[in-house]
């Protein structure tokens, strides 16, 4: 009853600037929401992007341990083609007939260009480990970087939530307030007319 007292004293005049607080009111609520409305994005968008390092990093460290084990294993392969020459170098030594050399000498040909091979695989190896190394520093600075830049991010988003939550709520209040003093009528079609110009 005390509100349709009041609504009867208000004149056009005070009703109109009622509204017109209740809408800067809550154009300040608004530009709260939004401003960190936008940082939660930027947080989960670099989270996801460190995410995305993460994966790449792990990639790149497989990479490394295949040119690692390719290295190795063509050392092996060098290793058991010098002992394989050794081996058909002493048996030309004890050869009955000349066949028999020509195909110990085609032997140690094959083992000599399997070494050759080998060689040039490891140079390649190593040459293609260099590249990822250079890579996988590049990526581990990459997430520190972004690291850093996401944990700054989300002290700012903890400190705006913290701050705008406070004001937030006396805006809330004071808009709450503000209702209470203009006519339903009024306060029905202003939310909607707000609600349809976003």
């Amino acid at each position: 009853m005390a509100k349709k007292e009041e609504e009867k004293i208000m004149t056009v005049e005070e009703k109109l600037r009622a509204l017109y607080e209740l809408q800067t009111v809550d154009s300040k609520i608004d530009e709260l929401r939004i401003l960190a409305g936008e940082l939660p994005q930027e947080v989960k968008d670099m989270s996801d992007e460190i995410e995305g390092l993460k994966t790449r990093l792990s990639n790149i460290e497989n990479g490394i341990k295949e040119c690692e084990t390719g290295i190795s294993d063509h050392r092996v392969r060098i290793e058991n083609a010098n002992a394989a020459i050794s081996r058909y170098k002493e048996q030309q030594n004890n050869v009955r007939n000349n066949r028999e050399y020509d195909n110990l000498t085609k032997e140690i040909e094959y083992q000599e260009l399997d070494i050759e091979a080998s060689q040039r695989k490891i140079s390649k190896f190593k040459a293609e480990l260099e590249e990822r190394q250079a890579d996988k520093a590049k990526t581990v600075t990459d997430i520190e970087d972004r690291t850093v830049d996401l944990n700054q991010k989300r002290n700012e988003l903890d400190s705006i939530l913290s701050e705008t939550k406070e004001q937030t709520e006396k805006l809330m209040l004071r808009a709450a307030d503000l209702e209470k003093h203009i006519e339903d009528r009024l306060v029905t079609p202003f939310h909607r007319i707000r609600k349809n110009a976003h």
